[in-house]
């Protein structure tokens, strides 16, 4: 043991990030279960069991905000989780490097733009009043449209502004998979007359496949959580029973009104749900064939 000392501590600060962010503040999950005041601590604060699960569950919003949790984040399986490959294999299939690392860097981009550039962006892009689409539209002769607020187009801009922004960074992990793919077998598909298209089929796309399945797998640990920030600034009045979900519902129980025991409730709820979809998504891949994450 001792002959990997160095390792041990190199890997030091990384245990120590996720023993003081990650293990340590779990012990504030006894929220959950206590009528929490502040003036006494967690030692001090009544215990009322599982009050606040039943209130959450009971609450008439807890049905909305459960389908407009899982709606955005379907969406985002659906439309943002394949995004990143196609990319990447597009990537990938460039030959000249120069162009190949000028792509891959403006791809990269938008991923270090803040929630609140962004969203400005979408304003300024898509207001009803000073957008340029909206301009260009009444300039056509056509008639505005309420994208911002209108009910029927805020899933779908949510999942826009996800693609626009963290498709690009999602392709470094599988351009990396890609690396490792042994260049003989192209070499050997190209002998045996194999188009492009035929190669990244049977060889890259099978290559990377583990990657994906792990990746999809940890995808599905987060379908109970959604971009608070994105959400929160994107969110209006008149888009709210579409907008509001666990994350902002949490902030303004457990924050604006003071109600912390009710926010670490929610916390919690989401954390099982990412926790029970974790492990029957890995049951089923490992009964597919195929490895899963442990």
């Amino acid at each position: 043991m001792m002959q990997y000392k160095m390792m041990y501590l190199l890997a030091l600060p990384g245990l120590a990030f996720f023993i003081l962010f990650k293990f340590v503040p779990m012990w504030g999950l006894l929220l959950a279960f206590q009528q929490y005041n502040p003036y006494v601590g967690i030692s001090g604060s009544e215990w009322v069991g599982l009050k606040h699960f039943i209130e959450l569950f009971t609450d008439h919003n807890f049905y909305i905000m459960l389908r407009n949790t899982f709606a955005i984040n379907l969406f985002g399986l659906i439309f943002m989780f394949p995004l990143p490959i196609l990319l990447a294999l597009m990537l990938n299939e460039v030959r000249h490097e120069v162009f190949k690392r000028v792509n891959q860097s403006i791809v990269y981009l938008p991923h270090f733009l803040s929630w609140v550039v962004v969203a400005s962006l979408t304003f300024i892009i898509l207001s009803s009043d000073i957008g340029i689409i909206n301009k260009i539209m009444s300039e056509m002769g056509y008639e505005r449209v309420a994208f911002l607020s209108n009910p029927n187009y805020f899933w779908g801009l949510i999942t826009a502004q996800n693609m626009w922004k963290e498709a690009g960074w999602g392709t470094i992990i599988f351009l990396a998979a890609m690396a490792g793919v042994d260049p003989q077998r192209y070499e050997a598909a190209v002998v045996d007359g194999a188009s492009r298209f035929r190669q990244i089929w049977h060889i890259t796309l099978p290559a990377i496949r583990p990657t994906i399945i792990i990746l999809l797998i940890l995808r599905l640990g987060h379908m109970a959580d959604v971009g608070f920030e994105q959400v929160l600034l994107m969110m209006n009045p008149l888009v709210t029973s579409v907008a509001e979900v666990f994350d902002t519902y949490a902030y303004s129980i457990g924050i604006l009104k003071g109600q912390v025991s009710v926010g670490v409730t929610v916390g919690m709820f989401k954390g099982v749900v990412g926790l029970v979809l974790v492990l029957v998504s890995n049951y089923v891949v490992k009964k597919m064939g195929h490895e899963g994450i442990y």
